[in-house]
């Protein structure tokens, strides 16, 4: 899930330009379109579809999981979209298999590794809960002794090697936070350790943040966060990168890679809760942690546990091939079907996935049957709107990232826009992020939605006491990855947030209707918003991105770059090519907002022009798309944005920079000054070209 892991960057709110892609007597039909699904969005309905889709836990692969996508694929039918299922057999496990985490010496004490039962939460009880696991673990057996390592990054271990701490052969524990779970394994296998215990610390949800379920929303002592550890250098299914993992039985034949080739993990790795975690802690003898590294356990924490206290750490996790499926609803543009604006949510959950991801989920079905109601009155989108439940994001952005590889080719010239909405009723405090071209959408349409626990619109509820908004950087984390970054579609993840208990048996329905949202409000508000942004891309004679804000994003995040790059290197003077490309740029964009501002106001542009323009308007983005890609990975293509590497949640802008700034290298900057500067000056001749080219 992503779950707003983002870098926050403070944005000025750039006013929609003043063509805004609309002529004026479009326009105003527009505004009636747009009313019109305010009303149409069925506030009760998202309760029920919230309570249907979180019966059972329905993990990816499962039966229960192919229900949801039956119930799914009906109520889209009902709403008279076109739904197609998009099949995929993934080298996955669909459970941990069976597994044990027990201390050996000096006595001897199997560990909890499954939720309590709690009379007020009767979904507790539910018999097809599993204990907590991590997908993509390796299998094993081993007996050590322990080693704290904090949160797992690579600092933590390099901190631990500085301070002359052997690893090899020890069984780390590490708790959750500070980076993607998968590199903490990555890491601790690389520094030689024979297994990984992962927990929560009270410190960072639990005790120490408030009351604990079911009395509050932080975790209890046996809550655990379960989760896939897939850390390939690509996205999806590890077997098959770069290409679709197309079902073994189907006529198109993809080529496998054998298991032993993907860089899966050997350790055995077992998530637990706080309360079984403890009973390590409070048996650990060896020196005390570093400033920053105590936790909130009753106990001074150590990094050693010593020769005497062993642990043993048993897991056999079986991967084979599984079907998941995409299942996809179209409401086909009456004018240009072949351009399209995609909004998605995976469906696979944990447990029952309460909050993650099925409030998103829940969403999109009662946005499906709104936007149904004004297609059976008469008013169908120009463009085509998608609504897409992913499958197998869990296990790795999976099910996304294999569609995006199957329409590779489609995507790029079709796509508008990708709108992702993981979570994304998960609480009441609303929050975006978002490619630099649709920051403004993201914002006005806020304004018009109506915030339902305060008199305040969607956007002052948001903005609080700032004169606008912050609107982050897409980070990594959901299913927004494969659009943006491998085949560069413009793209958000965005919603309202509040308490989770993330990836365990509690974030249940029971959870939700008592600390997330018991009024159910918010759901027809990230609908009504969600669909205003889809309707007014679909719509619009010209695509309305937000052209301007290519420059000034730009500028921001290299001088921020500049910053970080001379504090290991002072003489380091900046991106000559770079600023010279910015320049041309925002010249040219100035130009082009001018241009568009005059054909749309004289009202004369033929379908055959307006269907130019917004080729040339869609392949923008794509100016940024490097086919040499990352140094870290290749299917990493997005000049302008990246997952984190390092965490694998946190947003790299200009991710071929921040690679070098992390190895503290200055090796490459003349490359990328010429990289980034060719991208740029891409971008900045396609704006140029499409001013030239209108009437």
């Amino acid at each position: 899930m992503f779950y707003f892991t983002i870098t926050v960057l403070t944005s000025h709110l750039v006013a929609a330009q003043d063509w805004n892609g609309y002529t004026t007597s479009s326009f105003q039909d527009q505004e009636k379109m747009e009313a019109m699904l305010l009303q149409s969005m069925d506030f009760p309905s998202y309760r029920e579809h919230l309570k249907k889709l979180t019966e059972r836990p329905h993990i990816a692969g499962t039966p229960a999981n192919e229900k949801v996508a039956d119930y799914m694929a009906k109520v889209m039918e009902g709403a008279g979209m076109k739904v197609d299922l998009y099949p995929y057999d993934i080298y996955m496990s669909t459970d941990g298999g069976t597994s044990s985490i027990d201390l050996v010496t000096p006595i001897r004490l199997p560990l909890n590794q499954q939720e309590y039962i709690m009379p007020e939460d009767p979904f507790s009880s539910d018999l097809t809960l599993g204990k907590g696991w991590n997908a993509y673990s390796g299998s094993g057996d081993v007996t050590s002794t322990v080693v704290y390592a904090n949160y797992g990054t690579k600092e933590d271990f390099e901190k631990l090697t500085e301070m002359g701490i052997e690893i090899k052969g020890k069984i780390v524990i590490a708790r959750y936070g500070g980076n993607f779970r998968g590199y903490k394994a990555k890491f601790a296998e690389q520094y030689g350790a024979a297994g990984l215990i992962i927990y929560t610390d009270p410190a960072d949800s639990g005790y120490m943040k408030g009351l604990v379920y079911p009395n509050g929303v932080y975790y209890d002592e046996s809550a655990i966060q379960r989760g896939s550890l897939l850390t390939t250098d690509y996205e999806g299914d590890p077997l098959t990168p770069f290409e679709p993992s197309l079902p073994l039985d189907g006529k198109k034949k993809i080529k496998r890679m054998d298991p032993s080739e993907a860089s899966l993990h050997t350790i055995p790795v077992l998530p637990i809760a706080y309360g079984a975690a403890k009973e390590i802690f409070a048996r650990m003898n060896g020196k005390v942690v570093p400033s920053g590294w105590q936790g909130g356990l009753p106990y001074t924490y150590r990094l050693e546990g010593g020769k005497e206290f062993t642990v043993r750490v048993q897991v056999d996790q079986k991967k084979d091939f599984t079907r998941i499926n995409n299942v996809v609803g179209t409401f086909k543009g009456t004018e240009y079907p072949d351009e399209w604006i995609i909004l998605g949510c995976h469906y696979d959950a944990w447990a029952f996935g309460a909050t993650d991801p099925n409030s998103g989920t829940a969403m999109l079905l009662s946005l499906s049957e709104a936007l149904g109601k004004m297609v059976k009155e008469g008013h169908s989108p120009k463009r085509s709107i998608l609504i897409a439940h992913w499958d197998a994001e869990e296990h790795g952005v999976i099910g996304s990232s294999e569609w995006v590889e199957q329409m590779r080719d489609a995507l790029g010239a079709k796509a508008v826009a990708y709108l992702n909405f993981d979570g994304g009723v998960s609480g009441k405090n609303f929050g975006a992020a978002s490619s630099p071209t649709l920051k403004g959408l993201v914002t006005e349409m806020a304004q018009k939605v109506d915030y339902p626990y305060t008199d305040k619109t969607l956007y002052d509820q948001w903005r609080g006491t700032k004169e606008t908004p912050s609107i982050g950087n897409l980070g990594g984390g959901s299913d927004h990855i494969g659009f943006y970054m491998h085949v560069g579609v413009p793209s958000l993840s965005g919603g309202s947030h509040g308490p989770t208990l993330y990836h365990t048996n509690y974030d249940d329905f029971h959870f939700y209707e008592t600390y997330v949202d018991p009024e159910f409000k918010m759901g027809g508000t990230i609908g009504q918003w969600a669909g205003l942004m889809a309707l007014r891309m679909a719509n619009a004679e010209v695509i309305p991105y937000d052209i301007k804000r290519y420059a000034t994003d730009l500028k921001g995040h290299f001088e921020n770059a500049i910053k970080k790059i001379q504090q290991f290197d002072s003489g380091f003077k900046g991106f000559e090519k770079v600023d010279k490309a910015i320049a041309v740029l925002e010249k040219n964009t100035t130009v082009l907002d001018a241009a568009l501002s005059k054909a749309l106001s004289g009202d004369k542009l033929s379908k055959k022009q307006l269907t130019s323009i917004n080729q040339q308007l869609i392949a923008l983005e794509k100016s940024f798309i490097d086919e040499k890609g990352m140094y870290y990975g290749s299917w990493y293509k997005s000049l302008y944005a990246s997952t984190d590497p390092f965490s694998g949640y946190a947003s790299w802008i200009l991710p071929g920079l921040e690679y070098e700034i992390s190895l503290t290298s200055t090796d490459r900057l003349e490359e990328w000054d010429q990289r980034y500067a060719a991208a740029i000056e891409s971008l900045a001749n396609k704006i140029l070209v499409l001013a030239n080219s209108l009437p």
